[in-house]
Order: C-alpha cells, then structure tokens, then sequence
C-alpha cells in the first residue's frame, strides 16, 4: 500500500496520528490523551477531507 495512517505515542506518552506515503511522514497530527481520539481525527479526515476547497494563498509572481 502507497499511502497509511499511523497510531502511534510520542516520548510524552500522547497518542499521535501521521499519514505516510512511499514509507515518507507527510504529516503528523498534534498529541491526544486517549487512543479513541486519535483514531476520531482519522475517522474525521477519511470523511471530511476529500471535499475540502484548495485555497491558494501565494501571491502572483
């Protein structure tokens, strides 16, 4: 598979979420106290995101 998510916890001991693709991080999410909402924020972005408007905020050179 090109592209995953990741559960993973952090040196703090936080639940962090990070989407990789071709093995490279592409981003990583803030830390969460509870597992349960690490996955809601994947949950979240599965269902949201594919209809989420680009905003192109660079200036013409």
């Amino acid at each position: 598979m090109a592209h995953r998510y990741e559960i993973y916890r952090d040196k703090a001991g936080e639940f962090r979420v990070r989407f990789k693709y071709n093995s490279e991080v592409m981003w990583a999410s803030e830390g969460y106290s509870s597992k349960v909402s690490a996955q809601n924020l994947i949950d979240s972005l599965k269902s949201n995101v594919p209809s989420a408007p680009v905003e192109d905020l660079t200036r013409p050179c």
